[in-house]
């Protein structure tokens, strides 16, 4: 399922805000890696993330986890391909709180019909691990 083609950060941008929903888009999120090997998404926190307590929301943090790993899906596949997720964990770890949240994510498996892939989700300053999450992502 790998391509020869190499993708840039600039490409993964385009297929995030030409593909994704509003509601998704809405999250700001910024491209910072993205490679055959893995795509890195930049979360800015703001107040319309969060949850009682200041927080980021753990639905806010599934969405960035499961939009990092469609994107590393379509990085290591070399163009752009759908994906639909059959399947999405994610572990919360501790609460999400700073300026931002960096969310690497990876594909540990590709066959010809489904991608497993698994992403980090670490606050920006501190570099602490607030959750991460593991996903299958059928391929039509």
């Amino acid at each position: 399922m790998t391509s020869t083609t190499a993708l840039s950060v600039k490409d993964g941008q385009t297929i995030l805000d030409e593909n994704f929903a509003d509601w998704v888009r809405a999250l700001d999120l910024t491209v910072t890696e993205f490679s055959p090997e893995a795509a890195v998404l930049h979360m800015p926190l703001a107040p319309h993330l969060a949850r009682v307590g200041g927080i980021v929301s753990g639905q806010a943090l599934a969405a960035l986890a499961d939009t990092a790993m469609v994107l590393a899906a379509v990085a290591h596949a070399g163009e752009m391909r759908m994906f639909a997720t059959t399947d999405l964990h994610t572990q919360f770890l501790r609460p999400g709180v700073g300026s931002a949240i960096l969310c690497r994510a990876e594909v540990i498996r590709a066959g010809k019909a489904l991608v497993f892939a698994r992403a980090g989700m670490r606050e920006e300053t501190s570099d602490k691990l607030v959750a991460s999450a593991t996903a299958t992502f059928y391929a039509p």
